[in-house]
Order: C-alpha cells, then sequence, then structure tokens
C-alpha cells in the first residue's frame, strides 16, 4: 500500500461520537460544534454520507453550513472525511474555498481517506431522476451501490484529492502518539440504511456502529451523544406530517427548510418509542434534546407513543416526563440537555 500523507502515528485512546436519533437536522453540528470547543480533540472524523447533509454551524457570530468537511477545522483541529463517506470532490474544492474565503484555514487540516468512495458526474445525472424516496439528488445512492457492487472509484484513484489523503490505520494504530477522535455523523437514526424506514432511508450507516466501521475497535469507544429535537423533522416523499395547523406554525418557527436543498420539512411531535429504541441501539449516554424554544413559540406541548399523544400543559412538565422516561434508559438524568436554538448546546 502506497504511503499517505499527514500521518502523525497515533494510537487511539479515546472516542466520542455524534449521532442523530431522528431523520437528520436536529443539530448534530451544534453539538460537535460545543464538543470540539469545549474538549481537547487530536481529530475530527466524519463517518458517513456526502454532500446529502448540511451541519449549520455559527462560529464566532458567522453562520456556516458545511456538506462534508468536518467541524475540526473551525478550530485548526486535523479533519478527515472517513471511509464510510463518500466524497464529491467538486463540492468539497467549492467548500474549502468558501471556507477559506471567510478566514477559516482548511488547508493543512483537512484529510480523506484513501479508501473512501468518489461520487461521479454519472452519479449526480442518475439519482437526478429519483421520484419515489425523494433524495437530495447529489448522486449518493448511487455511489453506494457502485461502492458494494465492486465498481466505485476510491480517492485514491482521483488526482485532485491526492494531497489529502490519509490511512487511517496508520494514523491511528501505526505509533504511540495517543489519540482522542471525535466522529461526527450526518443524516439520522431514522433513515439508518438498517433501521430506519425502508425504503425511505439513506445509503449509509447512520449509527454510532457506522463510526466504528471507520476503523476503530469498539474498545475506545468513551461517550455517545444522541442529538434530536423536542419534536421531529424530516425531508423527503412519504407521508409524514398530519394535516393540522400547528404544524405549519412549528415549521416557521423553527425555520425548518433543508440545509442542504431548502426544501420545507415535514413536522410531527416527538415519537417517544422511536427515541428510545434509538438511544438503546445507539449505546447513547448523553442526550441534547434542541429546539425547546420553537414549542414554546407555538405555546403547544406534545409527545407522541404509538397512536396515543401526550399532551402537556407546559414546556417544564414535558420535559419532566422525558427525563423520567429516558432515564429507563441508562442515561443519567444529569446527561439529559435541553437546548434552546440560542444556547451553545
Amino acid at each position: 500500500m502506497p504511503a499517505r500523507r499527514g500521518h502523525t502515528k497515533a494510537v487511539v485512546t479515546k472516542l466520542d461520537i455524534v449521532v442523530d436519533l431522528q431523520y437528520g437536522d436536529s443539530g448534530k453540528g451544534k453539538v460537535a460544534h460545543f464538543l470540539c470547543r469545549e474538549k481537547k480533540y487530536t481529530h475530527i472524523l466524519r463517518y458517513n454520507g456526502g454532500a446529502n447533509a448540511g451541519h449549520t454551524i455559527f462560529h464566532k457570530g458567522v453562520k456556516f453550513v458545511t456538506h462534508q468537511i468536518p467541524v475540526g477545522v473551525f478550530f485548526g483541529v486535523k479533519s478527515i472525511i472517513g471511509p464510510g463517506c463518500v466524497v464529491d470532490p467538486s463540492v468539497l474544492m467549492q467548500e474549502m474555498r468558501e471556507l477559506e474565503k471567510h478566514g477559516i484555514k482548511v488547508k493543512g487540516k483537512l484529510f480523506v481517506a484513501y479508501n473512501a468512495h468518489v461520487v461521479t458526474a454519472a452519479h449526480k445525472k442518475e439519482d437526478g431522476t429519483d421520484k419515489k424516496i425523494g433524495t437530495t439528488k447529489r448522486g449518493i445512492g448511487p455511489a453506494y451501490r457502485d461502492k458494494f457492487s465492486r465498481t466505485g472509484v476510491r480517492a485514491e484513484s482521483v488526482k485532485s484529492l491526492k494531497p489529502f489523503l490519509i490511512d487511517l490505520y496508520t494514523e491511528f494504530e501505526g505509533g504511540t502518539k495517543e489519540a482522542t477522535v471525535l466522529c461526527e455523523g450526518a443524516q439520522g437514526f431514522g433513515l439508518d440504511i438498517d433501521w430506519g424506514d425502508y425504503p425511505f432511508v439513506t445509503s449509509s450507516h447512520c449509527t454510532s456502529g457506522g463510526a466504528i466501521m471507520n476503523g476503530f475497535s469498539p474498545r475506545t469507544v468513551r461517550d455517545v451523544w444522541g442529538v434530536a429535537k423536542v419534536y421531529e423533522t424530516y425531508v423527503g416523499n412519504k407521508k409524514f406530517e398530519p394535516k393540522e395547523e400547528i404544524f405549519k406554525q412549528i415549521r416557521a418557527a423553527g425555520e425548518e427548510y433543508g440545509a442542504t436543498t431548502g426544501r420545507p420539512r415535514q413536522c410531527n411531535w416527538l415519537d417517544i418509542g422511536m427515541l428510545e429504541r434509538a438511544i438503546n441501539l445507539n449505546g447513547v449516554n448523553h442526550l441534547v434534546l434542541n429546539k425547546i424554544d420553537v414549542l414554546d413559540a407555538v405555546g403547544v406541548w406534545k409527545i407522541r407513543e404509538g397512536k396515543k399523544v401526550h399532551t402537556f400543559k407546559d414546556g417544564k412538565t414535558m420535559q419532566a416526563f422525558i427525563v423520567k422516561r429516558l432515564s429507563k434508559t441508562g442515561i443519567a438524568p444529569k446527561n439529559i440537555h435541553f437546548s434552546n436554538r440560542k444556547d451553545a448546546i
């Protein structure tokens, strides 16, 4: 195997994972940004998906929307697009230019796993014909299909990506220097290829297990940060939003429009059963529930449980219900965090 650039020869000793517990758009970028600022990581790694994802980040008061580049570049931390991802070189270069234009130094901090697969123009053209699932038309599904049919193109074969290539085994297992890695995911549990609402899913592994598949030992996992909203949103072609005026109000108050496509997100009440399932299957020990201020703004607080809908008199009562219910999954109540849009976490 040819030598790769960017080696620091480290041994992974600690691995934290950020995973979305719903259908994406739950605020993973905000949580990853907070963790990267507050904790000392040597590496940040994006572990699934491609340019179909959009992480909205406020850095030093400025709004950024990233699609493939990990959050570590905002803090000068080595940032890697892992082999669980598919990379669109043209979108990646454009994203780099945009960040550099705003003073975020990317060169020398961004790396791409040599064995990550590449999204081609043919993939995007094919994906543009989708009418069933409601994809982002970014070529993600066809790229993953070719990966698993063993006909895909890997990053090591693309000239424009050669300056960024890295071998993760050599990086993390080839020496004695300790590493602490934050793995940030894309999309969400409800869109996972195996555990989501098939066929209305994405084409990658959106779980904490998907992070480990990027070349880490399960023994290295320290914390799994699960992220959700106190209501749910979904972008795609399946019917998701009940025909009630309140959901239009939630969409407006929460500014629920896709970071990648700009499409309006369908809204619904929080599904507590699905959230419990996602927590258990991902091994979550820290939970962040975002946008509590949105329900406060519309003045309605509800949670779904199967066909039953729980109604609460105010946000504090609903939060108490959530903490009591989810603490049964093993998460310590002190590790369940409720966040407004303006909060750091």
